[in-house]
């Protein structure tokens, strides 16, 4: 993502405007930037990160001071922002939170708000892009918008927004040049109903500077999460963030805070990505995060980085296939596994189902997808490991979907076996296993399995003190939800009749309401970056 930079060939896109001047910096310097306030008030510093040359990846960054498990290292505004095509009536458009009930832009019927107040905070963005969009008769996609957003701010404030800024945009690698032959024409395609949707009365752009930024948000716009931080909604870009390199095994994580961060009052965007430490980093040492997820082979990690990302893994559970005999594993009992051939086979077997599980997901075919987990682990639960990635995922799905159906002890079950298995997969701290470890204690908990509900909810809120921190809204819940279980814990230690007994009559008078439904995809937390499919 934040290698030496390549300008944009105008010969691969066939346009022909004057090429702009784009600025690199040197590889070696080390860029230290001092401290600042935040929106919030909160000090906000960068002081504690610097520019380097990282052998092997090109720029990067590191640290210049000690860390520990959790802390902040950087936290930072994006320099634009939008809500995706799909969710476009469903988000705020401003504080980017879900709210049932959203007032539309009674100018250009597209954008959506809370309320009065986070309509006046996001004028400011908002303001250019409402007659544009006015002018063009509809709303171009999320990208146009996002290069639209980004154009209009540099042009008014200049390519350096803020003393906390390490890097500009021009300065970022768009990878245009290292694009196949259909992202070049998708991009052509974004071009031209860019120029079409941008303003005569703009400041005008050469056909370079418009495809660099679209190549910069391609392999470097970041996911927007909504407030629980369940599911991305957006896509903006952060460029400090963009300086960060991959590891398959980072020390890194980033988290979307609208928590700490919430303010409604300001024209700037009221949230902020927090990179967090994972656990003791050292001065001087790199930091890094996972752009895809690792319960992927290593071999499919590397094809999805240079896929999307154009570059070549070389960290050392990539090149030496950590983990990844555990993840392909046969099951073993009492010392015996099975043969190899059987191993195979059931894998072969998942892996033909996982299509058809997902369709009929998708299509909200729920008790189908049941039938076919169940169909699938009786089959092979017996022969492969509880860390085989194939049948993480029919444990993953079923639970999901019987928790959705209120089946709630096979949900509690399968959410139990889940993670088990990533707990021998990833990183102790990794936000994935904290997310499953915070669903399957709901689900013992929904099931009346206080003990197991209580450890699983437990485990999730130290993960995700490290992962989201306190001020985060899904860790606040876990802490409400951690004290909640230690009180009914308390209770069914000194009688189980009555616990239960209290928790039906409780359950009686007022029933527990449906979950969310299932989504058809993995949402947010394992794949960073926003990537256009």
């Amino acid at each position: 993502m934040c290698s030496c930079h390549r300008t944009t060939s105008r010969a691969q896109l066939g346009l022909s405007l004057p090429q702009a001047p784009l600025h690199c910096i040197k590889p070696d310097s080390v860029y230290v930037v001092p401290s600042s306030e935040g929106i919030s008030g909160a000090a906000v510093t960068m002081e504690n990160v610097a520019i380097f040359d990282s052998p092997g990846k090109g720029r990067g960054l590191k640290a210049t001071k000690e860390f520990w498990a959790g802390d902040v290292i950087f936290s930072e505004p994006s320099l634009a922002a939008v809500v995706f095509d799909s969710l476009a009536e469903r988000i705020c458009h401003s504080c980017f939170r879900r709210q049932e009930k959203l007032q539309k832009c009674s100018q250009c019927k597209f954008a959506h708000y809370c309320d009065r107040t986070c309509q006046r905070a996001g004028w400011a963005e908002h303001k250019q892009e409402c007659g544009a969009i006015k002018a063009y008769g509809k709303a171009p996609n999320e990208n146009i918008r996002l290069v639209a957003r980004l154009m209009w701010r540099l042009d008014k404030e200049g390519s350096v927004v803020s003393d906390m800024q390490l890097i500009t945009v021009e300065e970022l690698e768009d990878h245009v040049a290292d694009m196949q032959e259909d992202e070049i024409k998708e991009l052509k395609v974004d071009i031209h109903n860019f120029l079409d949707y941008w303003p005569r009365n703009s400041k005008q752009h050469t056909i370079d500077d418009i495809s660099h930024i679209f190549g910069v948000i391609n392999c470097n716009g970041f996911t927007v999460s909504d407030q629980r931080g369940l599911q991305a909604v957006g896509v903006g870009l952060f460029p400090n963030l963009c300086m960060v390199n991959h590891n398959c095994w980072p020390n890194c994580t980033v988290i979307l805070n609208h928590g700490k961060y919430h303010s409604r009052v300001s024209a700037l965007p009221s949230f902020r990505i927090e990179l967090r430490s994972l656990g003791k980093i050292a001065e001087g040492e790199e930091l890094t995060v996972a752009y895809v997820d690792f319960l992927n082979l290593s071999e499919e990690r590397r094809r999805l980085l240079k896929t999307q990302y154009f570059f070549d893994c070389q960290c050392d559970y990539c090149k030496n296939g950590t983990k990844d005999d555990l993840k392909l594993a046969g099951r073993e009992v009492d010392g015996v596994k099975p043969s190899e051939q059987q191993v195979k086979e059931a894998t072969d077997y998942c892996f033909q189902k996982l299509e058809t599980m997902d369709k009929a997901r998708l299509d909200g075919d729920y008790h189908q997808v049941v039938k076919i987990c169940r169909d699938v682990i009786d089959r092979t639960e017996p022969v492969l490991a509880d860390t085989h990635i194939y049948l993480l995922r029919m444990w993953s799905t079923l639970s999901e979907v019987q928790a959705y159906l209120q089946y709630f002890n096979d949900a509690a079950e399968y959410s139990r076996k889940m993670v088990e298995g990533y707990m021998k997969l990833y990183h102790p701290n990794n936000a994935a296993l904290g997310m499953a470890a915070m669903r399957a204690g709901v689900n013992h908990w929904q099931a009346g399995l206080i003990e197991v509900g209580h450890g699983m909810v437990c485990k999730a809120y130290a993960i995700l003190l490290v992962t989201h921190g306190p001020t985060h809204p899904i860790t606040k819940d876990l802490e409400a939800m951690r004290m909640q279980t230690e009180m009914e814990l308390r209770m069914f230690k000194q009688n189980e009749y009555v616990y239960h007994s209290m928790r039906d009559a409780a359950l009686q008078n007022k029933p527990m309401t449906m979950l969310h439904e299932p989504k058809g995809v993995e949402e947010g937390i394992k794949n960073l970056f926003h990537r256009r499919k």
